[in-house]
């Protein structure tokens, strides 16, 4: 197992596969992979790493899965990451060299690079975007919201 004590994940992009279903009253759904969701409730959280949801959109449906999944730190419309996940950090008393995040955009990129830079992982799903991938300790074979979180989980955990 890889020494961390969080892992942050992004929304879309990589517990689902990027698309948002907008209906004339605003979003409908979203799709998650169940593979993902095992690897968070039955390998992660056993192994004694909390995940923590940190994600641009806001969503009542990320809310639900969150609560589904036992994910209970899920932080919505956030625009700086890294601001958000330090301030959570330093409430446990743990730095970013205690994090692993899975990202896959450009928006998630300040907040990987940090948590490289201190010692921490980061990985991306297969379609992230280049800079992503370029930078990343684990590159999943498998694409957002198709069981790439399940992959990352599996590599740190196991």
């Amino acid at each position: 197992m890889k020494n961390v004590s969080f892992l942050v994940l992004d929304v879309d992009g990589t517990l689902t596969d990027g698309c948002v279903y907008m209906g004339e009253n605003g979003e409908l759904c979203k799709a998650f992979n169940i593979k993902d969701g095992y690897g968070i409730a039955n390998q992660l959280i056993p192994a004694g790493v909390k995940p923590v949801i940190i994600t641009g959109r806001t969503s009542k449906i990320v809310e639900n899965r969150a609560k589904e999944l036992g994910i209970t730190q899920v932080y919505q419309g956030v625009s700086d990451k890294l601001s958000k996940l330090k301030g959570i950090l330093s409430a446990y008393g743990k730095t970013l060299k205690d994090c692993a995040y899975m990202g896959d955009d450009l928006n998630d990129l300040t907040a990987m690079k940090a948590i490289q830079a201190e010692g921490g992982l980061v990985g991306c799903p297969a379609d992230s975007a280049k800079e992503v991938i370029e930078m990343a300790d684990f590159v999943a074979t498998k694409d957002g919201g198709r069981g790439c979180v399940r992959e990352f989980i599996e590599w740190l955990v196991l």
